[in-house]
């Protein structure tokens, strides 16, 4: 077997287990959103939408980007013991200063019942702290099979423990504790299935390096984090938690088709990079790029046109008014993932700094669009904000870093426009019939049907050939390194091969 032979059998390998992992986890946190939603009032949806922001847009900077660097490092074992340390301090550090701040932080946000879930959740930021290494060694291996066992052990415990919870009277208080238990075993299962050991050190000659890497993928994921967040505060203060129930939700819902697909990509995107690509006019991304796009954008467009149904069927006709927020967010949720693999490929070159310049124009751009959207046109004002900020100003943003960073951005533009066109036509169908069905139920099965039928027609011999050019390019790029250095030389000691 060759080296890229047995480089694309990893890379396959993961691919299925964490495409496996992501489509049941989903469907199970799917099940679970719908019983909470029946259980719990807008209300209470809003006050924690609040806590998990803040907790969302910290965890960023738990482990400072320092698991990115072991990742991609050619020298795990030396940089292990120091990151350790440096990933404890920094979680212990941001849970103190989260818990001591939470009630301020919540009264500010204008929910001052979320005050006591903030510092409950806090908490979570230590675990994740402890857990940079493992995790770590897991992604580098490709261990998708043991990181599937550990986010199920991980839902099953958490979803168990929130419904009894909430059942008890403990309310949206119940959430937090469940989410702290289960992150807890989370983290005693990454040791144990990496192999790895609870190893502490401070390299002083590895440090500043870890640093230097690791400081701006930290904040571009906070900025990441805090831009499809911000909607969240804005509406919190401007609109109260009632209406950010609403908004929550709805972005909920548009997360389950990316966020599984999404979950895929990341999962492999960053060690199928940092050893595959290579030079300038770097055709990587671009392979990649062609089917992902084509899944995502008709997962975002069937929960755009079909939302309304949707929100009705599945969560009640109280919850409504979120059909308008997802139907901006559904398209949103598919840049979303276009933006998640762009910014794997740049992380995986090294490129963290410009990754984080490019979350910067965004948040300059994006926190004034969803002020003005609030303002005139409430929570979906605030959705429409996002697709436009999105389309207009992070694309072209995008493109510049990758093209800096020697990706093809011819390629990658000429793989976007057939699902575009693609997409038009079987939108325009599926809303047309959603318009003169006689119910909910019918205009999503026959809108459904009729959307996906038309765009698989549509594309079906294209998607076909970014496949098999997927599957010509990956064996015969000349970049891929010898499967033996990357087992043997990369592997941090104490994990397993």
């Amino acid at each position: 077997m060759t080296s890229n032979d047995g480089l694309r059998r990893l890379i396959g390998h993961g691919l299925a287990w964490s495409s496996v992992s992501s489509l049941v986890l989903r469907l199970g946190s799917f099940a679970v959103g719908i019983v909470l939603a029946r259980l719990l009032a807008p209300e209470e949806f809003g006050v924690f939408a609040v806590a998990l922001t803040v907790q969302a847009v910290v965890m960023t900077l738990a482990d400072l980007g320092m698991s990115t660097d072991l990742i991609r490092s050619d020298d795990p074992g030396r940089k292990a013991p120091t990151v350790a340390s440096l990933g404890l301090a920094s979680g212990a550090l941001l849970a103190i200063t989260m818990a001591l701040s939470s009630q301020g932080i919540a009264e500010l946000l204008g929910s001052p019942a979320a005050g006591p879930v903030i510092s409950v959740m806090a908490f979570s930021l230590l675990l994740a702290g402890a857990g940079v290494v493992p995790y770590a060694s897991l992604q580098r291996q490709f261990a998708q099979k043991k990181l599937f066992g550990i986010a199920a052990a991980d839902f099953g415990i958490s979803t168990l423990l929130t419904v009894l919870l909430v059942l008890a009277g403990w309310g949206v208080m119940g959430l937090a504790v469940a989410r702290l238990v289960s992150q807890s075993a989370t983290l005693v299962l990454q040791f144990a299935l990496s192999g790895e050991r609870v190893r502490f050190g401070f390299d002083k000659s590895v440090a500043p390096a870890v640093l230097s890497y690791g400081l701006p993928v930290a904040g571009a994921n906070m900025l990441s984090w805090a831009l499809l967040n911000v909607d969240n505060v804005v509406i919190s203060r401007l609109a109260g938690p009632v209406a950010l129930g609403f908004y929550f939700l709805a972005f909920n819902v548009s997360n389950w088709p990316m966020s599984a697909l999404g979950q895929v990509v990341r999962s492999i995107s960053i060690p199928t990079f940092a050893r595959l690509a290579a030079g300038r006019s770097d055709r990587s991304l671009a392979a990649v790029l062609g089917p992902v796009w084509a899944v995502c954008l008709l997962a975002g467009l069937l929960l755009a046109v079909l939302s309304r149904p949707v929100i009705e069927l599945v969560y009640g006709a109280r919850w409504l008014p979120s059909a308008a927020v997802l139907a901006w967010l559904g398209i949103f949720g598919s840049l979303r993932t276009l933006f998640d693999l762009a910014a794997s490929y740049l992380l995986a070159r090294g490129a963290s700094t410009p990754t984080l310049l490019v979350q910067l124009v965004w948040i300059v751009g994006l926190v004034p669009a969803v002020l003005l959207g609030v303002a005139t046109g409430d929570i979906a004002g605030a959705a429409a904000a996002h697709l436009i900020v999105a389309a207009f100003l992070v694309c072209p943003a995008y493109a510049v870093a990758l093209h800096r960073c020697g990706a093809d951005i011819r390629a990658v533009l000429a793989r976007l426009w057939p699902p575009i066109l693609a997409a038009s036509a079987a939108g325009a169908a599926a809303a047309a019939v959603v318009a003169v069905a006689p119910g909910p139920l019918a205009g999503l099965l026959a809108g459904g049907v009729i959307g996906s039928i038309i765009y698989a027609l549509l594309l079906a011999r294209w998607f076909v050939r970014q496949i098999h050019g997927l599957r010509q390019w990956m064996p015969a790029h000349e970049a891929a390194r010898e499967l033996d250095a990357v087992t043997t030389r990369t592997t941090i000691p104490g994990g397993t091969s």
